[in-house]
C-alpha cells in the first residue's frame, strides 16, 4: 500500500536550526497531520529522540505514524562492531514504531554541512567503493536480521552523489550480498547530475523508500557556477516540492515506474526550504495534491 509522508525540515531545518526556529512544534504537527493530511512524518530534532513510545504517542495525536529517520554512518572510520552498536538504539526506535526502513548515509567525510563548494566533495576510487560497500553491507545485514531494510540515501556532498556513484555502489553492495537497499531521492539525483527517470528505472528493483524532492534549476546553476556550499543551496531554496512550476523534476514518469514495479511503501516529500520565504503549509499541500493526482493517473493508487 502506498502511503504519503513528509519531513519536518520543511518547517524546522535540522542542519541549520535557525531556519524555522520560530515555528512552534505544535504548528508543524497540526499542519502536517490534521490540515494537510499526511499519513506519516520522518524524524526531526523537535521530536522525542530517546523515548520511542513518547514519539509514537506524539505523532498519533495528530493522526500520523513515524516513518523512519536519518542515521549517520561512519563505516569509513569506525569498526563494524562499533557501527552496529551505534545504530542499535535507532533500530530499536524504528522497531517500536513499526518502521520498515532505516535511512542511512555515510557522513565521516561528507561536506554537506561544511562551508565548502560542492565540487570539493569526497570521491572514492573503484577499490575504495568496493571496500565501502562491503562495510555498509555488513550494517545492512545487521538491520535486515531485525526486520529492517537499510535504505542508503545518495546525497549531495557525500561519496555517493552522482549517477555513476549510485551505479557503482549498487553494483558493489549487490556483489557483497545485496542486503543494502536504495532510498531514491529525485531531487538529489537531479542535483547530482542524473536523469531521475533513467536512474530510477535502472535501480527500482532495490528501491524501498522514495523521497519526492524537486529542484529549482536556476538556483542549482548558481550553486555550481558560484561555488556555493550545500547549505548555501538549501538557504537559497534550491529544493522545492512536486508541482512547483519552478522545479525541473517531472514526477509523472517516476511514479509510473513505481506503479509498473509494484512499489509498496512510503513516498515522502522531503524538500527543505527557508520557511520564512516559502510557506510550508502551502508548499507541502501543493506537493501532496500533485503526488496523489499523479499516483491516481498512473495506477500507483486507486482512482
Amino acid at each position: 500500500m502506498i502511503k504519503f509522508g513528509t519531513n519536518p525540515i520543511a518547517w524546522a531545518n535540522d542542519d541549520d536550526q535557525t531556519l524555522g526556529q520560530d515555528i512552534p512544534t505544535e504548528r508543524i504537527l497540526e499542519e502536517a497531520g490534521r490540515q494537510i493530511g499526511f499519513d506519516g512524518i520522518e524524524n526531526g530534532h523537535r521530536w522525542p529522540q530517546d523515548d520511542p513510545e513518547a514519539l509514537r504517542v506524539l505523532l498519533a495525536d495528530y493522526g500520523m505514524a513515524f516513518i523512519s529517520g536519518w542515521h549517520s554512518l561512519n563505516v569509513l572510520t569506525n569498526s563494524i562492531e562499533d557501527e552496529k552498536a551505534a545504530i542499535q538504539p535507532h533500530l530499536d526506535k524504528l522497531k517500536h514504531n513499526a518502521c520498515t526502513v532505516c535511512i542511512a548515509c555515510e557522513t565521516s567525510n561528507t561536506i554537506q554541512g561544511d562551508q565548502k563548494p560542492l565540487s570539493e566533495r569526497p570521491v572514492l576510487d573503484a577499490a575504495g567503493m568496493k571496500d565501502f560497500a562491503e562495510r555498509v553491507e555488513a550494517i545492512a545485514a545487521h538491520c535486515a536480521a531485525q526486520g529492517i531494510d537499510l535504505v542508503y540515501h545518495h546525497h549531495m556532498g557525500t561519496v555517493v552523489q552522482s549517477p555513476e556513484d549510485i551505479d557503482a555502489f549498487m553494483a558493489a553492495t549487490a556483489d557483497a550480498g545485496g542486503a543494502t537497499k536504495l532510498l531514491f531521492d529525485a531531487g538529489h539525483c537531479y542535483f547530482g547530475g542524473g536523469d531521475p527517470e533513467a536512474v530510477l528505472r535502472k535501480h527500482v528493483g532495490r528501491v524501498r523508500h522514495f523521497h519526492a524532492k524537486n529542484v529549482r534549476p536556476a538556483v542549482r546553476k548558481q550553486v555550481e557556477g558560484e561555488g556555493w556550499s550545500f547549505m548555501d543551496g538549501v538557504r537559497g531554496s534550491v529544493f522545492t516540492v512536486p508541482g512547483d512550476q519552478e522545479g525541473a523534476v517531472d514526477f509523472a514518469p517516476l511514479l509510473q515506474i513505481l506503479a509498473e514495479s509494484d512499489y509498496d511503501g512510503w513516498i515522502v516529500i522531503e524538500a527543505e526550504q527557508d520557511p520564512n520565504q516559502r510557506n510550508p503549509l502551502l508548499y507541502q499541500t501543493l506537493g501532496l495534491h500533485t503526488l496523489k493526482r499523479i499516483a491516481r493517473e498512473t495506477g500507483l493508487m486507486p482512482a
